[in-house]
Formats: C-alpha cells, structure tokens, sequence
C-alpha cells in the first residue's frame, strides 16, 4: 500500500462535473492498494496519516498532525501508485490489487479515518476524477506499507 499525502489549503474532487468530494486546508490523501495488502496494513497506514506532523506548531516547525491542526482529509482512490515503474517506459499494474479487493480495503480505509473524528471527504472510486488542490508549502510525503 501507498499513500501520498499533500498538504493542502484546499482540494476537492469532481466526477462527470459533480463535487463528490471538497476540503479547506488540510491533506489530499492518495491511495494505492496492493495485491498483498490486508484490513491490518490499511489501518496501520490510517493511523499513520492520522499522525503523521505536516503541520506547523507555534514556532514554525513541523510538529502537528492533521487533527492537531483542525485540517480534513480529502481520500482519493489511486491505483497507478501500486504501478510497478522499476523497468521500462510503460508502468505495469500486477502489484495492484483486484478493483474489488481494492475498494473493500479503500473503504476500511475511508471508515477507519472516519471513525477517529476525522473530517472525511472522498472520491468515487474508480471514477475518472478531477482533482483540484491548493499544494501548501508544497509539503508532499509517500508512506507506504
């Protein structure tokens, strides 16, 4: 599993010219399911984007989460960060997991941010999506599993 988050001030998502998804500042989180990812490694990797400091403290510094800071989260399917990229000009996707295990595990994801207090938006997974953002900083990190 992947997750690339990007501090935002603003993002959201639109499908077929619908917002389905829109926040002020906080993260665009972007994930990526693997065949080999489980129910465990997709909270773990909640937790850490819950945690994860992005966010500037009292003395500038980097020592707030997303929570701390008062931020949502904006999650978006993204199934090209599973992409193989090691060899060649053209990703392969065999280390991405099945759509339908994928979005049974995006949504586990989706319902454990919830589940802290999070402010939570979302895509549509597997929606051709338009995402628009504001990067603050820009502040970009990839956790992966």
């Amino acid at each position: 599993m992947k997750v690339l988050l990007q501090r935002v001030s603003e993002a959201r998502v639109t499908v077929a010219g619908q917002v389905t998804g829109e926040i002020g500042a906080g993260l665009l989180v972007f994930v990526g399911i693997a065949r080999d990812d489980d129910e465990q490694v997709v909270r773990r990797l909640a937790e850490r984007v819950l945690g994860y400091r992005m966010f500037a403290d009292d003395q500038g510094r980097m020592n707030r989460n997303v929570m701390q800071a008062g931020g949502g989260l904006l999650v978006v399917s993204q199934f090209t960060l599973a992409a193989d990229t090691a060899n060649g000009m053209r990703p392969g996707f065999s280390l991405a997991a099945d759509p339908s295990v994928a979005e049974a595990l995006y949504n586990v994801f989706v319902r454990y941010l919830a589940s802290k207090e999070a402010a939570v938006a979302t895509g549509r997974f597997g929606a051709d999506m338009q995402v628009e953002l504001v990067n603050d900083g820009p502040v970009t990190f990839v956790l992966s599993s």
